[in-house]
């Protein structure tokens, strides 16, 4: 670890406005945490920014210190790249103010909030847009990678919303960007992740969403083949207002899971809906008639419906996803049969996604390739023992062999952890990672924001 100097730390705090943490510091310890306990680095020092003032100066000090730069949001990613060992944390937590536009329909978002935050904002006004699955989840990393949630097949995804972005650059300098403005920077930052700057806060697009519906349907694992040729089936002429997939978990201990499946491995059928109840049963009315033997069907308000699968922190963490083209029987049987590998019973899940609608229809220029598959396979790992690692690791690489076949080859960041530079490239596509290559060398031509799905400077 590095050891900075009373001097220089002086000088970090010199008119910042947050708090600036070392290892002495009795709150440090929690400052580090994230949500993967996997990761256990150990910065040198955590800047926790009250504004885009505290960043600029945060940046320019670990520039000057030659400390690694890592930039926390939410602290989700299962990567740990909001952390690092013997440098400077950028830690945007506090900057978590959203302020609501009704008239506009817009929502700015402080870089460091999470999705509670922004639908706690939006809902009392009838208004929301595609966040993440959970509500823990960081708003600005989410964004940036792309963002694939609930609400992804009805409004697009959620970078398809980005209106515009603040970003402290590696230079320590503030750019607002926007279609009008610095429209390659913007163009990056729509699926680009962190590699341009500390976004700082965000502009999104939001839309008229009074009400969600939810479906959470259980079978015994062995139903699962049946039950996943009948979702694909529906899935493909299903209108946009239907989100969700099918998810081999530990049946929750609930009234609504029967005995049988409680703490045993069983699969789920969930469904969302963009919209009200009623009008949720008539569409998916021959889902519901398929022989479920536990069920949890309810109208709520969508930032609850974004809570009520909450991964709990603390876990040890894998995740990695495959995109698909198509989904044939031979694919459904591996799928299904993947999910006797699960650590079980652990809050891990065996998730498979639909995309179309309005991901599918979404803009095609910006670099995001796998919006194109119609179906995505995302082995999600948690547990609690670090003598289960190299199975559930394991699990997680065998399925993605398993979807070989039928893979696209695209890779969505915000699925996976560190799988080396191809996987990197195949997130963006070849030429836009070219390109983005050259719009890296123009913001960030030392690589300083490098923790990351990382596009290297290039001319």
């Amino acid at each position: 670890m590095t050891v900075l100097g009373d001097t220089a730390l002086a000088g970090l705090r010199a008119g910042f406005a947050g708090t600036v943490l070392t290892p002495e510091d009795p709150a440090y310890a929690d400052a580090r945490t994230l949500f993967n306990s996997m990761i256990t680095k150990r910065p040198s020092v955590i800047a926790q920014c009250a504004g885009a003032a505290d960043v600029s100066r945060a940046v320019a000090f670990g520039r000057e210190q030659g400390l690694e730069i890592a930039v926390r949001g939410g602290g989700h990613g299962v990567a740990g790249s909001a952390l690092t060992d013997g440098g400077l944390v950028i830690d945007l937590r506090r900057m978590n103010a959203v302020t609501v536009d009704p008239a506009r329909r817009t929502a700015r978002v402080g870089g460091g909030a999470v999705m509670r935050d922004l639908d706690r904002a939006t809902q009392p006004f009838d208004l929301a847009t595609t966040g993440g699955r959970v509500s823990t989840t960081g708003v600005g990393g989410f964004t940036l990678g792309g963002g694939s949630g609930w609400l992804e097949r009805k409004f697009g995804l959620a970078c398809d919303n980005l209106l515009a972005a603040e970003v402290v650059t590696a230079d320590g300098n503030t750019v607002v960007c926007s279609e009008e403005s610095h429209p390659d920077l913007f163009w990056a930052l729509h699926g680009g992740g962190g590699n341009f700057g500390v976004v700082t806060s965000l502009t999104l697009r939001l839309h008229p969403l009074p009400t969600a519906s939810v479906a959470l349907l259980l079978w015994r694992p062995e139903a699962g083949p049946d039950v996943v040729r009948a979702y694909r089936d529906f899935m493909e002429n299903a209108p946009e207002e239907v989100g969700g997939g099918v998810i081999y978990l530990t049946g929750p201990a609930e009234p609504f899971t029967p005995p049988h499946l409680v703490n045993q491995l069983a699969c789920a059928m969930l469904v969302t809906y963009a919209g009200e109840l009623s009008a949720a049963r008539r569409v998916i009315g021959p889902l519901l008639a398929l022989g479920h033997e536990g069920e949890l069907i309810a109208e709520v308000p969508y930032a609850e419906l974004q809570s009520m699968f909450d991964d709990p922190p603390g876990y040890r963490n894998y995740w990695s996803a495959e995109h698909l083209d198509e989904l044939p029987d031979k694919a459904v049987d591996l799928f299904c049969a993947r999910a006797e590998d699960m650590v079980c019973p652990s809050p891990s899940q065996h998730v498979l996604f639909p995309y179309g609608g309005a991901v599918a229809s979404g803009p095609a220029g910006y670099p995001v390739p796998w919006r194109r598959a119609p179906w995505v396979v995302h082995p999600l790992g948690l547990w609690t023992d670090a003598a289960d690692d190299a199975r559930a690791i394991r699990w997680a690489r065998d399925t993605r062999a398993d979807m070989k076949p039928w893979s696209t080859g695209a890779v969505y960041s915000n699925f996976i952890g560190q799988e080396g530079q191809e996987r990197v490239v195949a997130g963006y596509g070849l030429e836009n990672y070219r390109r983005l290559a050259r719009i890296k060398a123009v913001y960030d031509p030392d690589n300083t924001f490098h923790l990351n799905p990382n596009i290297r400077p290039s001319r």
